[in-house]
């Protein structure tokens, strides 16, 4: 009597072939980009139809802030808002490339794209503001230095630019608790230089409010090209995480 063995395995169905994939957060950063681009729109239009007059809230702010510009808090507004234009901001954007890629050509093309996207969001800016031209609030109110036109405002745009842009880098490399408390002090950061235009007498809050709404519409328009970035092949391992050939996480 012979022993009967298992049976024969069933032959292997052949997969089907895998169709395109929509990346995923797609139709979430689109509907964000949108949003924030028409509440943008909505913040012009009302600076546009009141030829840069500035609503009474507005005007509100600005008595306040003159009212408190003493020291120290005048100095520590003054050092925040410097770094909200020039190099910094550009400084923080290599170093997100830097983090975001893998490998010496991965770096080097998510820097330039992170620096693109920097430069881009700022000539943009500067379009819309020579196209508006808002008139800055009364000089014999600053407490600081300021040119050209108001809206929206640069150091707001630059800042909240420069800050998503290392929150990205940040993200793609550290663990989800480290890359959260950066996001939050990034944020913070953002926050702090906008308000300081403000305090500094040299910026309507609605130049600082446009400067973020516009900020957040094109880094939800950059993130929908992080492929050119960051392709497959250059996508760092997320700490903790298992390495995948998916050509996205």
């Amino acid at each position: 009597m012979t022993a009967s063995g298992p049976g024969p395995r069933p032959a292997a169905t052949p997969a089907a072939p895998a169709g395109p994939r929509r990346r995923p957060g797609t139709a979430a950063l689109l509907l964000l980009a949108g949003v924030c681009a028409a509440l943008f729109a909505a913040v012009a239009l009302t600076v546009s139809l009141r030829q840069g007059t500035p609503l009474a809230p507005e005007r509100a702010a600005l008595r306040w802030a003159a009212a408190h510009h003493g020291e120290p808090l005048r100095s520590l507004a003054r050092a925040l808002t410097a770094t909200g234009s020039g190099p910094v901001p550009y400084l923080l954007v290599v170093l997100a490339g830097l983090l975001a890629g893998r490998g010496a050509a991965g770096r080097l093309r998510a820097v330039l794209c992170a620096v693109a996207v920097l430069a881009a969001g700022q000539a943009i800016r500067y379009g819309l503001m020579e196209l508006l031209a808002r008139p800055r609030p009364p000089a014999a109110d600053w407490a600081g230095h300021a040119s050209g036109y108001a809206f929206p405002s640069g150091h707001a745009t630059t800042s909240a630019l420069a800050a998503g842009i290392l929150a990205w880098g940040i993200v793609r490399r550290a663990r989800p608790a480290v890359a959260r408390t950066w996001c939050a002090v990034l944020a913070l950061w953002a926050a702090g230089v906008g308000l300081t235009r403000v305090y500094l007498g040299v910026h309507w809050p609605g130049d600082v409010l446009g400067g973020w709404l516009l900020a957040a519409a094109l880094l939800a328009l950059a993130l929908l090209l992080e492929p050119l970035a960051l392709p497959g092949r250059d996508r760092p391992t997320r700490p903790g995480a298992r390495p995948s050939s998916r050509p996205f996480p």
